[in-house]
């Protein structure tokens, strides 16, 4: 069991619901309920998450890209702790059941009325499988080609947000674009944290991720750039929506000492404890915002 909740990666889980908990809290906010939606939507995305991990540790596997100089925790695959076969079986597993939570959530929020909203979130419920798994795994891999980034964007934060908020609302707020933007930005950040902490693992085994391509003080002033535009995005939403701006002024001052240390990171194991830090920051900062949406507004 160990083994497989190492694989799992469980310190990634807290970024992947915060598009959901905020995405809530927000049609608290414009006074929706439903502990339903929101217990299995965290279930479904959790279900997603866990998927994309095992995926990851495959794809990465078999093609060799976790050899012996892996900067990072080492994998499951790679350390022969699972092997390849059993690794795919729980890929399966692992999409069917969050296959079968995304659709209990369509059919909470939808029930038998709303057939093409139902219709549509299957769809992407299919797509998020697709992509959790398509990441490293075969030839077309995007992880492999720069298009991690993007795909992190789309729906770590504006399916993640906005997906989860039309979930209770039956509508599409413009205003919430804003944090689903910053969501988005924030996790693509702990992806480049990674793909800079690897860079020459990556190089070296043809993974071109964004950082490869550009460099890694290029992807330094890109890294600065997203979070920045992340709080600013946050900033902006706290204004439209007239709630307090304690909370976010205080994840701003922890995302600008993270990107003091980036600026100065010398090797690339100096990056490794700042994925850590960006992921349970935007997991506070969804926290922060759903308290002063839902409490403190």
């Amino acid at each position: 069991m160990k083994k497989w909740i190492q694989a799992a990666r469980l310190r990634t889980l807290p970024l992947s619901v915060s598009g959901i908990i905020i995405g809530s809290a927000y049609a608290y906010f414009q006074g929706f309920e439903n502990w339903a939606i929101v217990i299995f939507a965290l279930l479904t995305t959790l279900g997603f998450q866990v998927l994309s991990n095992f995926a990851n540790d495959y794809g990465d596997g078999v093609k060799g890209t976790d050899n012996e100089h892996r900067v990072g925790p080492q994998r499951a695959i790679q350390s022969g702790a699972i092997t390849a076969p059993q690794m795919k079986t729980a890929i399966i597993i692992t999409s069917a059941l969050s296959l079968i939570s995304a659709v209990t959530l369509i059919y909470i929020s939808f029930g038998k009325e709303n057939f093409g909203y139902s219709l549509l979130f299957f769809v992407l419920g299919i797509a998020s499988i697709i992509a959790a798994i398509k990441y490293t795994v075969g030839k077309g891999a995007y992880g492999y080609s720069g298009f991690g980034d993007v795909f992190v964007f789309i729906f770590f934060g504006l399916v993640s947000v906005l997906g989860s908020n039309f979930l209770f609302t039956k509508q599409f707020d413009t205003v919430l674009v804003l944090p689903a933007v910053a969501i988005g930005l924030l996790s693509v950040a702990v992806l480049n944290l990674n793909n800079m902490r690897d860079i020459e693992n990556d190089r070296n085994s043809g993974k071109n991720t964004i950082v490869v391509k550009m460099g890694l003080q290029t992807a330094k002033y890109y890294h600065y750039s997203i979070v920045v535009l992340a709080i600013l995005a946050t900033v902006v939403f706290s204004f439209l929506t007239e709630i307090s701006y304690f909370g976010v002024l205080f994840i701003a001052i922890l995302m600008f000492r993270h990107l003091k240390t980036v600026q100065k990171a010398k090797t690339y194991t100096d990056f490794d404890p700042e994925l850590k830090k960006v992921a349970l920051g935007t997991f506070a900062l969804a926290i922060i915002l759903s308290l002063t949406l839902t409490i403190f507004y």
